[in-house]
């Protein structure tokens, strides 16, 4: 069996999925390949399913699948896997430190003192006691509400899906969740019902002018209402770390936008989260193993 990393993930994971087989990281292999290891570069199409006649696995290490078809890597009888928990705490982490990072204006702060300038009438606002609105309550975002509660936040959340949680208070509807929203943590898959969603429609319904932060998925933000939102003040700040591709073409408006803080899709790149997807993955194929699929 040969199993081909296509990304990148722990060093070490190629000697121990040597268990199961040849580990190569040579993509012009795909054809001989039964397993494909991909994180978010690689685009799992019909054309590249099509390219692998041999596929049997492709594990995706990571949450979202997007960048894999599914359904014709299952109509070809190929199992499609990734790595939902191993993720979590590495971008929960970041989506909670762009949000201190705005209240707390490291980035105006460490910019103006690189630059001579001595910023301190620039008053810092808090977390504690302000209102935290979850889109999505799954592994990240219940790890991020974890943070939110222990600074002394509010949380509350919509999920379509989900109608209680012990992690936050849950919403009905998206405008009930934005409606007192100090901060707005995205953690959407991206989907013909979450894409476009944080638009000027949505944002409407809010109280406040709040900070929006996206750990989730670009395409859930209308990127040229948030460019005007953010123009008029109807939303202070906007964090992210996702973009429509990797990186983002130079005309993509939020580039250029003020009072935005950018990250280079790094949210689950930590030394750590990469071994522990590697873990996963060994796991998923271990089980498949007995299963008898590989």
């Amino acid at each position: 069996m040969l199993i081909l990393i296509s990304d990148a993930f722990d060093d070490v994971l190629a000697e121990k999925l040597t268990t199961f087989g040849e580990v190569t990281t040579d993509k012009s292999r795909l054809g001989e390949a039964h397993v494909v290891l991909v994180r978010s570069k690689t685009k799992c199409t019909k054309d590249y399913i099509d390219q692998a006649p041999n596929l049997k696995v492709i594990i995706r290490g990571g949450v979202g699948i997007d960048n894999i078809d599914k359904a014709y890597a299952e109509s070809k009888g190929i199992v499609v896997r990734n790595t939902p928990k191993s993720s979590a705490i590495a971008v929960a982490e970041l989506a909670f430190a762009l949000m201190l990072s705005t209240p707390c204006n490291l980035v105006a702060y460490h910019n103006g003192m690189k630059n001579g300038q001595w910023l301190k009438s620039m008053k810092r606002t808090e977390l504690y006691g302000k209102t935290l609105c979850l889109f999505g309550i799954g592994n990240i975002a219940r790890k991020v509400a974890e943070r939110a509660k222990a600074f002394g936040m509010n949380v509350v959340a919509y999920d379509k899906y989900v109608k209680d949680s012990d992690a936050a208070e849950m919403k009905k509807t998206p405008e009930e969740a934005v409606k007192d929203a100090d901060y707005i943590s995205l953690h959407l898959p991206l989907t013909d019902e979450t894409e476009g969603m944080v638009c000027r429609t949505l944002l409407a319904h809010c109280s406040k002018k709040p900070v929006i932060i996206n750990t989730g998925r670009a395409g859930c933000v209308q990127e040229d209402d948030m460019v005007s939102m953010l123009e008029d003040g109807t939303v202070s700040w906007y964090c992210t770390d996702v973009w429509p591709t990797d990186p983002p073409a130079e005309d993509y408006p939020i580039l250029k936008a003020e009072r935005v803080t950018l990250t280079p899709h790094v949210g689950a790149n930590s030394v750590e989260n990469l071994a522990r997807i590697g873990d996963e993955a060994y796991e998923i194929l271990d089980g498949l193993k007995k299963e008898g699929v590989i």
